[in-house]
């Protein structure tokens, strides 16, 4: 059982050159395998006239061309139900996750315990009780990081989504510790209880809380710490890659790399890596994840990373947080939306002439506003129903649900919106 004053593992604290060693091991192997076992790698390698062989070090991967989301979606509808990207026997496949896309995402019966080390670093252990509140559905949150707080010795108590009375309520009953959630939710749960007539600090037991799949802005990690004294700790991950990404420490200066993918901060327009402190689009090669050939797979996200020693004794180098997006995906509500996603819903929607989906936040949620025009007037029962399905549709798909949605007049929209306007400020 991990103590509290332990690394997760020996790969936290490699020297430089132990590292460089380790990433040039596994890349090539990891290279190699998706090359011969995965035709979609071999098709894109191929077709950049690159071979395994000329893989000898993470700074050749720029010969190799970058895998992004929309790659998936179009291979996967293409060649179902994996677009070629497999590298095992469909026999072998433990579990299939589904994210937004869709995307199709195997995992192999051997588990990576990527998430427990987050969890560690953030001081999780045996005798703290953790309401998980991430989805159990097809989405592999849920159930990975259950297994990742039991590697840290920890009880949880598998949530899931919704149910805000009854989180509440379970959190006061047994006593819970910690939290694994994304900021905006947990913030939801603290004005639910004081509706509810509780004070927070004097009637819950939480003291520790553990975010992922929404930015923690500094003014939100402020009033969680110094007026509720939770300690917080947030961890970057994406579904695609099968894991975490990078994770913070007790000292709370950038999230370290995990040792587990090869990271990359590219230029975006190049696919050219990037220097400590220039900021580019983070770029991931799983190297344990073997069973899911992603070689070069461009997350969308813009970070840059430090190299500085860490006083927590993790000798990898950080990420200094999430700047912003490449592409037209955003991440809300702890959910990508793809402007793809969006045009196959609103393409089923004769009725409507133009759109544009924004995102804003508000009270520190999320909210979509769907804003339309109409290409001939209709009257109010009409609208209704044409919010409704239009609601339940984008649902289906994008797995969120708006807020709101407001008709303009004709022309008020340009000829060509920018389809999904993200307005959010952190502040």
């Amino acid at each position: 059982m991990i103590k509290p004053d332990e690394f997760f593992d020996e790969l936290e604290t490699m020297s430089p050159v132990a590292r460089e060693k380790y990433f040039h091991r596994h890349l090539t192997e990891t290279v190699a395998h998706a090359y011969h076992h995965a035709p979609a790698v071999k098709e894109m390698f191929d077709q950049a006239g690159v071979s395994p062989g000329q893989i000898a070090n993470v700074k050749d991967l720029e010969r190799v061309p970058i895998i992004r989301k929309t790659d998936l979606i179009d291979r996967q509808k293409a060649d179902p139900p994996y677009g070629g990207f497999v590298t095992i026997p469909y026999a072998d496949i433990d579990r299939i996750f589904l994210s937004p896309g869709p995307v199709y995402e195997p995992v192999q019966t051997a588990r990576i315990k990527w998430f427990g080390k987050a969890f560690c670093a953030a001081g999780f252990r045996k005798g703290d009780v953790v309401m998980n509140t991430f989805t159990y559905h097809m989405s592999p949150a849920g159930i990975l990081f259950h297994e990742a707080l039991r590697d840290c010795g920890a009880t949880v108590v598998p949530m899931g989504t919704g149910n805000t009375d009854i989180q509440v309520q379970t959190m006061r009953d047994l006593r819970v510790t910690g939290i694994v959630s994304t900021p905006s939710f947990l913030m939801t749960l603290i004005k639910r209880a004081e509706e509810l007539g509780h004070s927070f600090n004097s009637d819950f037991s939480l003291k520790r809380a553990w975010f992922t799949g929404e930015m923690l802005p500094p003014s939100l990690r402020t009033t969680f710490e110094e007026t509720y004294r939770i300690d917080t700790y947030q961890t970057y991950a994406v579904t695609e890659t099968g894991g975490a990404l990078a994770y913070e420490c007790s000292q709370k200066s950038g999230m370290h790399l995990m040792d587990e993918s090869v990271i990359e901060i590219v230029d975006p327009a190049t696919g050219k890596q990037l220097g400590p402190g220039e900021v580019g689009e983070i770029v991931a090669t799983p190297v344990h994840n073997r069973q899911w050939g992603l070689i070069r797979f461009g997350t969308g996200d813009m970070s840059a990373y430090v190299t500085d020693p860490c006083p927590c004794g993790r000798t990898s180098h950080r990420l200094t947080g999430i700047v912003g997006r490449t592409s037209d995906a955003v991440k809300v509500r702890g959910m990508f939306v793809v402007a793809r996603q969006v045009e196959q819903v609103m393409a089923g929607f004769g009725a409507i002439a133009r759109y544009q989906l924004v995102v804003t936040r508000k009270e520190e949620r999320d909210e979509l506003a769907l804003h339309l025009e109409l290409k001939q007037e209709a009257s109010s029962t009409t609208r209704q129903r044409l919010v409704e399905d239009v609601i339940q549709q984008f649902q289906n798909a994008c797995r969120l649900k708006i807020d709101h949605v407001a008709f303009l007049n004709r022309g008020t929209l340009p000829d060509q919106p920018q389809k999904l306007l993200d307005r959010r400020v952190w502040k």
